[in-house]
């Protein structure tokens, strides 16, 4: 009775849930009882205790406050509950309304999954689960693990108890996710979640038992737990026996024993959890002693000591990441380690690496595994597999674009080139300082544009400064000087000098000189010619300094002359001022700063036909963001045409003083190279910009899509539907969790733990611009757990990007937790981390998201039940790229012919993309995954008992077909039959018409002259061109087989 109140009492005084170290107050506990009265009213009593319990409550009556008999009329509550069905679900429980799915956060009554046996556990205490039926009705079942790991039984049932349960024995498979025929033709597949979706086939017609968990967590405890189960059918219980003898734990034990000393098997709290930090340094001290004290408080402790066993404990649920173990399980059939062929299997399938061998997958043990014994034995285990996956092999951010990639021998107009507004400014527009470290900061960060706005100084030194506020300027030497030390640190290509020219004629001679002096030969001031069409390439400009400005015409030889004013912000005050008259001020410009202008002549622009006609490649506008923003609306075919050829300049509003930044991807959409910034100012425009020029190596240029180069493409920036000639794709991302997420630096509230949830952002043509969200994750800021997967169509991937944004939905004040920005075509495929950056755009040290990636063309995506065969089939309406007429009727007429052999192949490869969709739903796996994949999966179903297969690879015209070795039940001849169908058949056919359809085309265009009459150069390089499509579709046709 004494254990009981005392029991009670430390409830009673238990800190909030919130992190703070405060009592609850009387509000805080009646809010807690309340939340339980408005549960179902308690069943009969099942306790002894409760006569006394309710001895207690009048006891308590007489001495305590009312709040007291509150929370005892809760315990009493959950005595006389025990034993429900109901009760023992933990995604039943309430919380503050919401409805709270298993956390695996290091909260002191809640267990994380760190093993097998914690999944069997709680399969054995059992949970509610919703069992689906192929007539599209969903029943409420409680299912539950026998104690001898025998069967899975359901209640409540209609049929008798033992017929209501399923044999382990009988299990073929689980499947996660709705991959069945149940699922799939269900009228509320819809209204079901992915994630929490699973099914178990059994018996020798692979009937299927579909399930639907209350979340993603609960789902993946039972498939992992169930997986294990079948995998050791021949041998239950020997991983409850041995869980102490694990890999793991034996390496844990090594550790435990090197700190302690003394040999006597014990050690000081404050050792343990010094080693702990050691081994993971992202947790907290806090936690790691809340964490002893839950284990030494179960065990009725009084000592502050820690066993070997406690230490090991410990560890293991601190450090083991539940979704990280569910995938070790899954890729290690059933394992909890993995050998260097488990290892491989998942490079190649599942994150997308080619040519990989066993002994990179050992080096990789080798650098990652933590054990000894591992690192000789070959295999790895969930910690290294941990590190693995944290590591920068794993990024999101592909490696390959960490180096310059693209082709940088294109003229300059062809890209986009990183810029700066302003660059001398650190604050806002109006009276901001002028600061050396503008500069600094631009270059560094790969900027290749920036801006010197230049005025008279004294003692004949021009200087730099805001016109606004006079009182700091920097002298234009020391400026240029800056430049100069740090122009190719960050990249060796061009770096283009935006020259504001507001000095007297005198100072202009100065600033000639003293960039004469400090460049050097690294001034670009050759002569444009006039027989070329294009500017030069930034390959042929390495390390250049090329000076944009004003320029005197070159037919005269004037010493000076009277030139438009650069000045932009003035310039449009005056336009705006009602007393405008449409004329521009002019200023003087010597000869010697004209003549180091060259290649980037700044003219006025007027309109689209004036400048196609009489506007030379050389010469660059400037136009305001307001200005492009209405041209773009108005003009969006033309502006991207112009700037195929020239180069535009677009810099921000006069109105934004407070150095706001426009948005880029808008001007980016148009073809705009040099879109000028405020990179003082932080946010989701800078992220985009900042974003977007990580890729090719960060060197400040970035290769614009073909269809915005090429001369006879066709592409307008307000494209809401599928771009002409470009195949869009389905990203499909699935937010996993995130790690160790910081509270926002803004916020007000008291307390450190959060309630996080994911932003995804897509960015690129209106077509494709979408955004996303996750669930709320209550009350967890260290291991969040969202397992949540969304899908988006991008029509033009070269030019779409993904933002990740984190933020906390219990805010007060700032809700912003950190965020990720990276283009479409630097994503890596499969399980990925994705480094958080704070406001200011840092990287946050351990902070991570956890996602997965897949990228498929559309016949993979969309809806799961639009995606059947049957639904396809009957599908008459297809998307077609047309052809475009251009208005000439000779032309026009001979490409006519065209359209049919073009419809007919794309015909055909629907019906093989549609083909191979069949062979992934029969294999049980979703559209994202790959034909490797299906074969894997499906090579399981086709080895027999005495472990020989039962059919065969046999190569019939370099194709591959599967071919039984004898008789195979109904389901595998299902599934061998669409596999020949769309990986044989299908694939050799479309095969072979498309490169006959190409072919003849080809041929009439050569026929009708619209090709030039080839040399025998260009006949080999016809031939070459086509034996690579004929290669390259086989490649792809064929998944890498």
């Amino acid at each position: 009775m004494g254990i009981l109140q005392a029991r009670i009492l430390e409830c009673v005084a238990m800190p909030s849930s919130r992190g703070s170290s405060q009592p609850r107050d009387q509000t805080q506990v009646s809010c807690i009882a309340g939340r339980f009265f408005t549960s179902e009213p308690p069943r009969k009593p099942k306790n002894t205790e409760v006569g006394s319990l309710l001895l207690l409550q009048g006891n308590f009556l007489t001495q305590e406050s009312n709040w007291v008999l509150l929370y005892c009329r809760w315990i009493l509550y959950q005595l006389s509950y025990q034993g429900s069905p109901k009760n023992k679900d933990p995604a039943n429980q309430k919380c503050g309304g919401r409805k709270k799915t298993v956390s695996f956060s290091s909260m002191p009554s809640e267990k994380k999954i760190s093993s097998a046996s914690d999944c069997i556990t709680f399969m054995q205490a059992g949970c509610e689960l919703k069992k689906v039926r192929p007539n599209s009705r969903i029943y409420n079942r409680f299912f539950t693990l026998d104690t001898d790991l025998q069967a899975l039984r359901w209640e409540p049932s209609k049929k008798d108890l033992e017929k209501a349960k399923l044999d382990i024995s009988a299990i073929k498979e689980i499947r996660l996710g709705k991959n069945t025929e149940t699922f799939r033709n269900n009228g509320l597949a819809d209204q079901i979640c992915e994630d929490c979706a699973f099914s178990i086939l059994h018996g020798e017609n692979y009937e299927s038992l579909d399930l639907v968990a209350n979340s993603a967590d609960v789902a993946n405890i039972w498939v992992s737990g169930l997986r294990y189960l079948v995998s050791r059918s021949k041998q239950p219980l020997d991983f409850m026996e041995g869980n102490q003898n694990t890999p793991r734990f034996m390496w844990l034990k090594t550790v435990f024993e090197a700190a302690d000393i003394d040999g006597n098997g014990i050690m000081l709290e404050d050792t343990s959890v010094e080693l702990i930090k050691q081994l993971n340094p992202t947790l907290k001290e806090s936690k790691i002693r809340l964490k002893f004290k839950e284990i030494q408080k179960s065990k009725e402790k009084l000592t502050t000591r820690v066993t070997e066993e406690e230490f090991c404990e410990a560890f293991c649920e601190l450090c083991t990441r539940p979704e990280v173990y569910f995938l070790l399980v899954q890729i290690s059939k059933n394992k909890e380690y993995l050998d260097a062929n488990d290892l491989m299997l998942f490079l190649e399938a599942e994150q997308g690496v080619t040519h990989i061998t066993e002994d990179m997958c050992l080096d990789i043990i080798r650098r990652y595994e933590l054990s000894e014994e591992g690192r000789q034995k070959g295999f790895l285990a969930i910690d290294g597999f941990t590190q693995y996956l944290l590591s920068s092999e794993c990024n999101i951010f592909d490696p390959e674009q960490s180096k310059v990639a693209q082709d940088m021998t294109q003229p300059l107009s062809h890209y986009y080139i990183n810029a700066s507004h302003n660059t001398y400014l650190i604050e806002d527009q109006f009276r901001g300082p002028a600061d050396i470290n503008g500069y600094v900061r631009a270059l560094k960060m790969g900027c290749r544009s920036i801006e010197l706005d230049v005025n008279d100084g004294s003692d004949n030194e021009p200087i730099l400064c805001n016109r606004n506020n006079m009182t700091t300027h920097l002298s234009f030497r020391s400026v240029i000087e800056v430049i100069n030390k740090f122009a190719f640190v960050a990249s060796e290509y061009p770096l283009i000098l935006c020259l504001g020219n507001h000095c007297s004629l005198p100072q202009q001679k100065v600033m000639v000189q003293q960039m004469k002096k400090v460049f050097g030969s690294k001034l670009y001031t050759e002569a444009p010619l006039l027989s070329e069409s294009y500017l030069p390439s930034p390959e042929k400009l390495k390390r250049m300094i090329i000076v944009k400005g004003k320029k005197l015409p070159s037919d005269t030889d004037v010493l000076e002359g009277e030139v438009t004013d650069e000045d932009e912000e003035a310039e449009m005050s005056r336009r705006m001022s009602v007393d405008y008259n449409g004329e521009q001020k002019q200023i003087l410009l010597c000869r010697e700063l004209s003549d180091l202008v060259s290649i980037c002549k700044s003219v006025q622009y007027r309109d689209f036909e004036l400048s196609m006609k009489s506007q030379n490649y050389w010469e660059i506008c400037s136009f305001s963001e307001t200005e492009a923003s209405r041209i773009a609306n108005e003009y969006p075919e033309d502006f991207v045409n112009y700037n195929k050829k020239f180069l535009s300049r677009i810099y921000p509003s006069a109105m934004r003083i407070d150095s706001s930044n426009l948005n880029p991807q808008d001007f980016w959409n148009c073809g705009c190279q040099i879109v000028a910034m405020n990179f003082q100012t932080p946010g989701p425009m800078m992220d985009l910009h900042t974003g977007w020029f990580l890729q090719n190596g960060g060197c400040g240029y970035v290769l614009r899509p073909s269809i915005m180069r090429d001369e006879v493409s066709y592409f307008s920036a307000n494209t809401k539907g599928i771009v002409p000639g470009v195949s869009p794709l389905v990203l499909h991302i699935k937010i996993i969790s995130g790690q160790n997420f910081p509270k926002p630096k803004g916020a007000c509230a008291k307390g450190d733990v959060i309630d996080p949830y994911v932003c995804i952002e897509i960015h690129g043509i209106p077509a494709d611009c979408s955004e996303q969200r996750t669930k709320t994750v209550q009350q967890n800021s260290d291991n969040p757990i969202f397992d949540e997967t969304f899908e988006f169509q991008v029509n033009l991937p070269e030019l779409a990007m993904i933002r990740f944004v984190v933020l906390d939905d219990d805010y007060i004040g700032d809700e912003f937790i950190g965020q990720y920005t990276i283009p479409f075509e630097c994503l890596q495929p499969g399980y990925r981390h994705v480094p958080l950056r704070s406001f200011v755009g840092d990287i946050m040290e351990h902070v991570t998201l956890f996602v997965h990636i897949a990228i498929t063309n559309r016949s993979g995506g969309g809806k799961p039940q639009k995606r059947s065969l049957s639904v396809r089939m009957g599908k008459k309406v297809r998307e077609c790229t047309m052809l475009r007429n251009i208005g000439l009727k000779n032309i026009d007429d001979i490409f006519k012919v065209a359209v049919h052999p073009l419809r007919e192949a794309i015909d055909m490869r629907e019906n093989m993309q549609n083909a191979i969709v069949s062979v992934k739903e029969l294999c049980g796996l979703p559209p994202i995954a790959s034909l490797k994949q299906c074969l894997l999966t499906l090579s399981s179903r086709l080895i027999t008992s005495d472990n020989t297969p039962s059919v065969s690879l046999v190569m019939k015209d370099n194709f591959p077909y599967l071919e039984p070795l004898g008789a195979i039940p109904d389901m595998q001849k299902k599934m061998l039959a669409a596999y020949d169908l769309g990986q044989g058949d299908l694939l050799k056919n479309a095969k072979n018409e498309a490169i006959e359809n190409m072919k003849q085309i080809q041929l009439a265009c050569l026929t009708c002259g619209l090709s030039k009459a080839p040399s025998s150069g260009a006949e080999v390089k016809s031939k070459r061109s086509l034996e690579a499509i004929e290669e390259k579709e086989s490649c792809e046709d064929n998944g890498k087989l």
